[in-house]
């Protein structure tokens, strides 16, 4: 995907941005060779300095030069640095550190060689789909034969995504090596793809804090999108607004920040925190824009279980049960959830299954997002996996139909396909618009799928809606159903009232939204809308002799005080009376003035004519005065004259009336 700025904003392409997290085990260098390859101590804290071990995220910032002819045809690359602690007990920060990284530099020292934390950080950059990453030999000044070294490292990488890794033997001490990480860094940012643009921003929150006479500011790695200054955006979970006051990128003013950068936020409207700790933004916290949606409690998901041991290896490869409660990493927070095995009893150790997070607060997460999970003591990693959708229910979670719905976007989870098939299940209608909104599909990988399940039969396209073909056929043969069944039990009546099909369609089939469509579709295929019902084009209404008489019947009535109607429900005291009334209003004999309240139809033109002449000869007139001119009741002049109103023979202005004047 090539990366550029938004249309409205065209100034020339800063150098591309990508995001670089260290990872490996403690003691091993990764702060000290952050430090010699950019000048930046990325150890910030006191108690780091007193340690002299990471605890916290450090960060930093690195340009590169670019190799020739490099596909993006860049001349350097900026690179945003996570410098991630190696302790295990800090492995909470660590996760929090690489959610949204394009490269890992994996520092492994040759003195020590692979250690648990090294392959503990190894299975969580794999569980979130890290496919790029160098390896940094550190203190090979140490060792003899670092290549021995090396060559151990190698096989322990072998079978992973990370098989063929340049492994740069480096010492910060000497400074050997660093060049040729350097230009090892370059080479493979230069074989990546450019971080995506999907048109919706989302930067997972890991610093917030106050600065004086500034307010709050947020640092993050923004994904996805574009942010400017002056942008409203919401803050989630929660949808707490705010404004983008300015932002920066490695502590310079920028105008506008896109994705693969490191970026801070000013945001006035919000507080930290330290300064709220009831509602204040704190890591974990996402910003992002209203179009990404609402949070969310329940996420279905694929969780896969590493075959490789961890050094607590009892632990970790027990099978991971039904009913477990984990700690959910994503992004840059984490939340205590249930999980609930789908398919399978229990998940073991290099197997995969499909289940539903139910999270203990609101999270915020689209499908396609990478997950860590680990045990609520925070001392091993259980699994890791892919949220496959955002917005799932409770109910009905192993229902077979879901479930066939899951399994085909875990077989192919860079398709969108599947994905959008899935988004239709539940509301069966949607419109297109919205369809994996919250994901991380682009629009124009969304709109070639769109295409091409159209192409293949599988959806159809409903004006701007999209549905299921074999649900949008079902509900249009049960529309189809239902007009010929009125047609049979009610011959009398012109057609079937359009509110009538509609609570049918919503009864049994769910139906909420393409109503409308849904109608047009039947009005250009043999069937007529005709006022507030729908007929088949080839219906003649007839009526019954019983019909008749009680139509009469009511006729008879409506004429003995044509202006001072009877309430309905004394007009039509049984059922076939009302059907009567009914078939009287569709066939516009009578006209309703209200839900209590109709006239015939002649006495309504009448009306009509009446009111118009009199407002012509005196310009106004009041609601009594159009009441006397009629002699007739304020029970019957109020929904007259609304009546009048919407159908713009009058215009209301105070308490009077006038004719409204042609458009």
């Amino acid at each position: 995907m090539t990366l550029r700025y938004p249309a409205q904003h065209p100034v020339p392409l800063p150098p591309p941005s990508f995001i670089l997290a260290t990872a490996g085990h403690v003691d091993h260098g990764k702060s000290a060779l952050v430090k010699a390859l950019t000048g930046t101590d990325p150890d910030r804290l006191p108690e780091e300095k007193e340690r002299g071990i990471t605890i916290d995220l450090g960060f930093a910032h690195l340009e590169l030069i670019a190799p020739v002819g490099n596909p993006q045809g860049a001349e350097r690359y900026s690179c945003g640095i996570v410098d991630v602690p190696g302790h295990e007990d800090f492995v909470r920060n660590m996760v929090a550190g690489v959610g949204s990284i394009d490269l890992a530099l994996l520092v492994v020292a040759a003195d020590d060689g692979w250690m648990p934390q090294t392959e503990e950080h190894l299975q969580i950059l794999l569980h979130l789909g890290v496919e790029r990453a160098v390896v940094a030999l550190a203190k090979s000044d140490l060792v003899p034969d670092p290549e021995a070294v090396a060559t151990n490292v190698r096989l322990r990488l072998a079978g992973t995504a990370l098989a063929e890794a340049p492994i740069v033997p480096t010492s910060v001490v000497t400074g050997g090596g660093l060049d040729d990480l350097r230009s090892s860094l370059a080479s493979v940012l230069a074989a990546s793809p450019l971080p995506a643009d999907i048109g919706c921003p989302r930067l997972w929150v890991d610093r917030a804090f106050a600065l004086h006479g500034i307010g709050t500011v947020v640092t993050g790695t923004l994904t996805g999108g574009w942010f400017k200054r002056g942008d409203p955006v919401l803050a989630q979970p929660g949808a707490r607004p705010s404004r983008v006051r300015s932002c920066q990128s490695h502590g310079r003013e920028k105008d506008l920040v896109g994705p693969g950068m490191r970026v801070a936020l000013n945001l006035p409207d919000l507080a930290p925190f330290e300064s709220d700790p009831v509602s204040g933004l704190r890591r974990g916290a996402m910003i992002t824009t209203a179009a990404a949606g609402p949070e969310t409690s329940t996420l279905d998901v694929v969780v896969e279980r590493s075959p490789r041991p961890l050094h607590t290896s009892l632990r970790t490869m027990r099978p991971l049960k039904d009913g477990a409660i984990v700690l959910l990493h994503l992004g840059s927070g984490h939340v205590p959830a249930r999980l609930r095995l789908l398919d399978l009893p229990e998940l073991t150790a290099g197997s995969a299954a499909l289940a539903q997070l139910r999270l203990e607060r609101p999270g915020f997460a689209f499908a396609g997002d990478r997950f860590i999970l680990r045990d609520p003591a925070q001392q091993v990693t259980l699994a890791g996996g892919r949220v496959l959708d955002p917005d799932a229910r409770r109910a009905g979670s192993r229902n077979p139909d879901r479930l066939r719905a899951l399994a085909a976007c875990m077989a192919q989870p860079e398709e969108a396909a599947p994905f959008i098939l899935l988004a239709l299940q539940r509301p069966k209608i949607a419109p297109t618009s919205e369809l994996l909104r919250r994901s991380r599909f682009d629009p124009k990988t969304i709109a070639t799928a769109i295409d091409s399940l159209v192409a293949d039969g599988e959806v159809v396209r409903v004006g701007g809606l999209l549905a299921i073909s074999s649900v949008w056929w079902g509900i249009r043969a049960a529309a189809i159903a239902a007009i010929e069944e009125s047609h049979r039990r009610q011959p009398g009546l012109p057609g079937l009232a359009l509110t009538e099909l509609r609570a049918i369609l919503a009864r049994i089939h769910g139906l909420d939204v393409g109503f409308d469509e849904l109608v047009s579709s039947l009005a250009r295929s043999g069937f007529l809308e005709e006022g507030k019902t729908i007929r088949h084009a080839g219906h003649q209404p007839t009526s019954s002799p019983t019909s008749t008489a009680a139509e009469i019947r009511i006729l008879q009535r409506l004429g003995i005080r044509p202006l001072d109607p009877p309430i309905r429900r004394e007009l039509a005291t049984d059922a076939p009376a009302q059907q009567a009334l009914r078939r009287l209003v569709q066939a516009r004999a009578l006209v309703e003035l209200g839900p209590d309240i109709v006239v015939a139809a002649e006495v309504y033109d009448r009306a009509r004519e009446v009111i118009r002449v009199f407002l012509a000869e005196h310009g106004t007139a009041t609601a009594g005065e159009l009441r006397e001119a009629l002699a007739t009741t304020r029970r019957v002049i109020i929904p007259l004259l609304e009546r009048c109103d919407r159908e713009g023979l009058t215009r209301r202005d105070g308490n009077s009336r006038s004719l409204r004047k042609p458009a």
